[in-house]
């Protein structure tokens, strides 16, 4: 899968909190995620957990046209 992502994305991926997720865990949310949420704007949110993470739960955010990666994130505040 290659991955589309926007520029906002790639700048906070800089960012020392995200450095650790990897571009697969991001591919695997975007293809299995296990809850979603459509926002009022059209961007998708996706949620997964991660083994590897030690189970953390992993938000993708997706632009409208539901394939350009704009924001992923170990969502602390999120309950399934």
């Amino acid at each position: 899968m290659a991955l589309r992502c926007t520029q906002y994305f790639l700048a906070t991926r800089e960012r020392d909190d995200r450095k650790s997720i990897e571009l697969a865990w991001i591919e695997r949310v975007v293809q299995a995620p296990q809850h979603r949420h459509l926002q009022e704007d059209g961007r998708r949110r996706l949620w997964a957990p991660v083994p590897e993470a030690e189970g953390r739960w992993l938000r993708v955010v997706l632009l409208e046209d539901g394939e350009t990666v704009h924001n992923a994130f170990f969502d602390r505040s999120f309950r399934p």
